[in-house]
């Protein structure tokens, strides 16, 4: 048996929460290594469903979770989201969560400074105004507030003054009030009690657990084409989100992430700003997102739709280390007469293979399609091979050459069940 790693391989909004989900159910350790409450999982089982952004998806399956030294962390944030949940029926504890002592803290100026920027900005990002991007710059700046400095208030003001040294000459400059420093120790100091508790060493945990032989599954949040190196920047989140992060993002060795799983949509699509060569600007495009219920859960805004971009995800298999895909929302596709996959670009009149990596030539290519052939029954719930049209496995194959790699699950529906296991990733 082997650890997991689960990776969007797209722009996000694959479906990972519930595939995160069904595999806890095999593994005894469930661990988040990057971003923070802009990610959004959502978790269908039976009739309840479960929102969670910062929370590893095991808790739903009351798996060891781990929020890992590789995530910001709102804490503010973080006990809305146990106290949404508890109301839902889950009861997080600290013999369930941990929150990795090293983890760096997003504060309320650095949401107030996301805003500022992106409403100042000529070339809008699409951020979801969290404050993940200025707290991984104080992160990398060696100015950051952490998990563990909670635990330790008489540190907290000589923290607080450098942390603020910065940023109130950042305030003074978008014309806001500069932070007042007692305040923000004051709401540290009451919210620290409700946090410490769940505070812990995740690296000695994940080591303990291996050493102990238990399966861990790693869960990355966003996706390959928003990595802040691989993706399509500079509309791109702040964090590495390729696989190779699950390392560095927990506190294990690389050979530790196990088998390395890329969720992908049976179409594509994106929220926010940034490049898109297959997005459909017609009513194809609008069916594909009332099909799909495209919304995002983080933020509602609707999802930009298109289709299924070979090009895009045969090279975040490469760049992301994908092992195996998980195909999901295959039933949103029931009922169209023919689908299209792009299998390559045009740019200046050559043929590219890939995406470029400057911003000018990946919003100048044009997709070069091919067309399969729709299906008319039903693929919605099917759980074996045998459930599926002889259509719809024939562009689930066609997708697997065109990536170059195989599918391991195949996901019909939002519900948990509704999964068909090919090849077990685990082993």
């Amino acid at each position: 048996m082997t650890n997991v790693t689960v990776i969007g391989a797209q722009w996000g909004d694959e479906g990972k929460g519930k595939i995160i989900d069904w595999l806890s159910n095999r593994a005894e350790m469930v661990v988040r290594f990057q971003g923070g409450n802009n990610a959004g999982h959502t978790i269908v089982v039976g009739d309840k469903t479960y929102k969670l952004s910062l929370l590893p998806s095991g808790v739903v399956q009351g798996k060891r979770s781990i929020i890992g030294n590789g995530v910001v962390v709102d804490p503010w944030s973080l006990l809305d989201e146990i106290a949404r949940v508890g109301a839902a029926g889950l009861t997080i504890t600290p013999d369930i969560l941990v929150l990795a002592e090293n983890a760096v803290l997003v504060l309320p100026l650095h949401r107030e400074l996301d805003g500022m920027r992106e409403d100042a900005a000529a070339q809008k990002i699409g951020t979801t105004k969290r404050g993940i991007g200025p707290s991984y710059e104080d992160k990398v700046g060696r100015r950051a507030l952490r998990a563990i400095d909670l635990m330790d208030p008489a540190s907290l003001p000589a923290k607080i003054e450098k942390l603020l040294a910065h940023h109130n000459v950042l305030r003074r400059g978008f014309g806001h009030a500069e932070v007042d420093a007692a305040a923000l120790l004051v709401s540290l100091k009451e919210i620290a009690p409700k946090i410490t508790p769940f505070i812990g060493s995740s690296w000695r945990e994940l080591d303990a657990a291996k050493r102990a032989g238990k399966r861990i599954l790693f869960e990355g949040a966003q996706a390959v084409l928003l990595d802040i190196d691989h993706g399509t920047y500079p509309f791109v989140t702040s964090s590495n989100t390729v696989a190779g992060q699950a390392a560095a993002g927990a506190g294990v060795g690389p050979r530790e992430i196990g088998t390395v799983l890329g969720i992908v949509k049976s179409y594509t699509t994106r929220v926010g700003e940034g490049p898109f060569p297959t997005e459909l600007k017609d009513a194809t495009g609008e069916k594909l997102g009332e099909r799909g219920h495209e919304f995002g859960t983080v933020t509602g805004r609707k999802r930009r739709c298109g289709w299924f971009d070979a090009v895009l995800v045969r090279q975040t298999v490469i760049t992301g280390g994908v092992d195996g895909i998980c195909l999901t929302k295959l039933d949103v596709l029931d009922g169209f007469e023919e689908l299209k996959v792009c299998t390559h670009y045009e740019l200046d009149g050559k043929r590219v293979d890939y995406l470029p990596a400057d911003a000018n030539s990946q919003a100048l290519v044009k997709p070069v399609y091919e067309t399969l052939e729709g299906w008319t029954d039903s693929t919605r719930g099917a759980r074996s091979w045998a459930q599926l049209p002889a259509n719809a496995i024939k562009y689930v194959r066609r997708i697997e050459e065109l990536i170059g790699a195989q599918v391991a699950l195949l996901s019909t529906s939002p519900d948990r069940d509704d999964t068909i296991m090919v090849r077990d990733p685990f082993l």
